[in-house]
C-alpha cells in the first residue's frame, strides 16, 4: 500500500476553518486533552502568560522584541491573525513556515478525532494552542510569550502555566462570557495566576483589587504597574521614562502604549526574578525602540501617488478612546495639507455586533481629526459582523462632523476611501477588517500561503 501523500497547506488550513474561525466554546479538558496526546509538550516551557481586556498584543510585541535583542529563542502566539493563520505560531519573530504548519496539523487530526469522541469536538483555537507548545517544544525555545484569547480561566491558553502571569488591565469586554461588570471580567482574567507564579498588572480601581485578592489568595508576588511618563512622541513611536532605563524610546505608536511599555518592563523584570530569562538594559532599549505590532496603529505609506493609510484594531470602547486621543496627536504629523491646518481624515470602519459599538462610535465621533473628514462604515465577512448600514446609522447619530456614508463592500469601500481626500485614511474598528486591508496593501513574502486565500 503507497503512503499516503503529506497534508498540504490548503488542506490543514481547511480542516482547521471545518471547525469554525469565530467558534468559541471556554474550558479546558479538550486542549488539555490534546496537550496529553502531543506528548505534554507544554510542560518543558516557561514564560508569560498574558490577559488583559487591551493591551495584550502591545505587551507582546515588546517583550518579545527585548528577548529577542537579548539573544533569546522566543515563541510568541500574537492573536488573532490577520493575514496568515501563521501568524500565530511565531519564533524568533517569524511565523512558521507553511509546510511545517501542515505537518502539525496532520499530526493532532486522528488525535483530534479521539478526543472528539470523548470531549467534544476541540475548536480551531484550542487546536492551534496545542499545536503552537508542541512546535515551540520541536523547535526548543528559551521561553515563551503567549497571548490568552478570551477571558483567562477557562481559555485554552490556561492549560499552561509557564511562571509568569500578567494582566494588562480589565475593561467592559465579551461580556455576553466574561460577566456585566469589571469585577467579573477581573475574576476571569485573574484565574491565571496560579500557586507559584510571579504576576505583573496594569490593572486599577476594581479590577484591581479583585487581582490582588487572587494573588494574595495563593501567596504570589504582584506587581502593580502605573503608565510611564510620556516625554514626546512623533509619527513613529513615542518617548518615555522608565524608571531604571530613564528615556526610552517605543516603537509602538500612541501615548497609550506608555503603559504597556512599563507592563512589558515590568514582565521581563518577573522573568529575571523567576529564573526564566534575563535582559539587560541595553537589550530592553533596543527591543523597545525595534517593536512592531502590524495592525495597531501601524502606519503604511502608499507612496507619493498614493495616502497614508493608519491601520488599527480599536475593536471596544477602550480601544476606540486610545485611538481618538492618537489621532489627534498623530494627525500633525501624518501628510496631507499643512502641519497648522491638516487635512481632516477619511475614517474606513467596520465592527462586530456583539461589540459595545455605540459606545465606540461615541469614543471617535469627537475626534478633532476627523472633522470635515468622511466616515465610511463597512462590513467583514461572518455571522457576528454589523451590517454597514447599521453602524452609518450609529455615526449619523453621533453628531460627528463628518459626512457618512454605507458601503457593504470592503473592496469598493477602500477604493473610495483612496479615492478622494488627501489625508489619512484611518482604517479602524474589527482586526478582521484591519487584516482585510492590510492583506490588499501589503505584501509580506513571509504571509504568502501556497494555494490559499487566508486573510480574514
Amino acid at each position: 500500500m503507497s503512503a499516503q501523500p503529506p497534508l498540504t497547506y490548503a488542506a490543514a488550513l481547511a480542516e482547521l476553518q471545518r471547525r469554525g474561525r469565530f467558534g468559541i466554546r471556554l474550558g479546558l479538558g479538550r486542549t488539555k486533552a490534546l496537550l496529553r496526546g502531543l506528548g505534554e509538550p507544554q510542560r518543558g516551557i516557561r514564560g508569560a502568560l498574558v490577559a488583559g481586556t487591551n493591551g495584550k498584543g502591545s505587551v507582546l510585541a515588546l517583550v518579545g522584541s527585548a528577548l529577542r535583542e537579548a539573544g533569546l529563542r522566543v515563541g510568541e502566539t500574537p492573536k488573532p491573525h490577520l493575514v496568515s493563520y501563521r501568524e500565530r505560531l511565531q519564533v524568533d519573530g517569524r511565523p512558521i513556515e507553511p509546510a511545517e504548519f501542515a505537518a502539525l496539523v496532520a499530526r493532532a487530526l486522528p488525535l483530534a478525532d479521539r478526543v472528539a469522541a470523548r470531549y467534544g469536538e476541540p475548536t480551531e483555537f484550542e487546536l492551534l494552542t496545542a499545536l503552537a507548545f508542541r512546535w515551540f517544544a520541536d523547535q526548543k525555545v528559551d521561553l515563551a510569550v503567549v497571548e490568552v484569547g478570551l477571558g483567562g480561566r477557562l481559555d485554552a491558553t490556561h492549560a499552561w502555566d509557564g511562571g509568569v502571569a500578567v494582566v494588562t488591565n480589565v475593561a467592559l469586554d465579551h461580556t455576553d462570557r466574561l460577566g456585566s461588570t469589571i469585577p467579573q471580567i477581573a475574576r476571569e482574567k485573574a484565574a491565571i495566576i496560579e500557586r507559584g507564579d510571579l504576576a505583573v498588572t496594569g490593572a486599577d480601581g476594581d479590577g484591581l483589587a479583585v487581582i490582588r485578592r487572587r494573588a494574595r489568595r495563593f501567596g504570589v508576588p504582584l506587581r502593580e504597574v502605573a503608565p510611564a511618563p510620556v516625554v514626546d512622541w512623533d509619527r513613529d513611536g513615542i518617548t518615555i521614562v522608565l524608571p531604571r532605563l530613564g528615556t526610552t524610546r517605543i516603537g509602538l505608536r500612541g501615548r497609550h502604549q506608555a503603559h504597556n511599555a512599563a507592563i512589558a518592563d515590568a514582565t521581563l523584570d518577573a522573568l529575571t526574578e523567576a529564573g526564566i530569562a534575563s535582559v539587560d538594559g541595553d537589550a530592553r532599549r533596543r527591543g523597545y525602540a525595534n517593536a512592531r505590532w502590524p495592525g495597531r496603529l501601524e502606519l503604511l505609506d502608499l507612496g507619493a501617488a498614493g495616502r497614508e493609510v493608519l491601520l488599527d484594531g480599536a475593536h471596544n470602547p477602550a480601544g476606540a478612546g486610545a485611538l481618538a486621543t492618537a489621532l489627534d496627536d498623530l494627525r500633525p504629523h501624518l501628510a496631507g495639507g499643512d502641519r497648522r491646518t491638516p487635512a481632516p481624515v477619511t475614517l474606513l470602519m467596520a465592527m462586530m455586533a456583539d461589540k459595545d459599538v455605540a459606545a465606540s462610535v461615541a469614543a471617535l465621533a469627537g475626534v478633532r481629526a476627523l472633522r470635515g473628514g468622511r466616515v465610511i462604515a463597512t462590513q467583514v465577512e461572518g455571522p457576528r459582523a454589523m451590517p454597514a448600514t447599521t453602524l452609518a446609522a450609529l455615526w449619523r447619530a453621533s453628531g460627528a462632523d463628518a459626512a457618512v456614508e454605507a458601503e457593504p463592500s470592503v473592496e469598493r469601500a477602500l477604493a473610495s476611501a483612496l479615492a478622494t481626500g488627501e489625508g489619512p485614511v484611518v482604517v479602524a474598528g474589527s482586526l478582521y477588517l484591519v487584516g482585510d486591508v492590510r492583506g490588499r496593501l501589503v505584501d509580506d513574502p513571509r504571509l504568502r500561503d501556497p494555494g490559499a486565500d487566508s486573510a480574514p
